[in-house]
């Protein structure tokens, strides 16, 4: 059974300002992040698609990232013929969090790993406790 929301990091602490980055420019950091995922991993995910939106839903402005699908864990033998799951990485919550560019991408990153791992079936408790919280 698909589940939404079985991931999502959230947690931003405005801090006044609005660094400036192109969508262009925070999805390439998106793809940087992704790319330096280990291959031995990448290579085991199946049916998820990565995007980026500048912002979150409305019930949820602060939200950086969000899974929504069926965790690899939790897939059987009827896991056949649906839709991908969804990995959103927003956009405006983490330029509104981060002073500098350089926390940017280390946000961005830390949020991209967050919510693959949401695909490979671990939970926030055990992310938090990875440093991925």
């Amino acid at each position: 059974m698909p589940v939404r929301g079985g991931g999502e990091r959230g947690g931003v602490v405005d801090n006044g300002l609005v660094l400036e980055m192109t969508r262009e420019e925070f999805e390439e950091l998106v793809a940087e992040a992704l790319d330096r995922i280990p291959p031995e991993l990448t290579r085991l995910m199946d049916n998820v698609a990565v995007f980026v939106e500048d912002e979150p839903p409305s019930d949820d402005p602060e939200l950086l990232g969000l899974y929504e699908g069926t965790p690899l864990t939790d897939r059987g033998e009827w896991y056949a013929g649906v839709l991908p799951d969804r990995i959103t990485i927003y956009r405006g919550p983490t330029l509104r969090m981060c002073e500098s560019r350089e926390d940017v991408v280390a946000e961005t990153e830390i949020t991209v790993v967050h919510e693959v791992a949401h695909h490979f079936g671990i939970d926030d408790e055990r992310l938090h406790a990875l440093g991925y919280g």
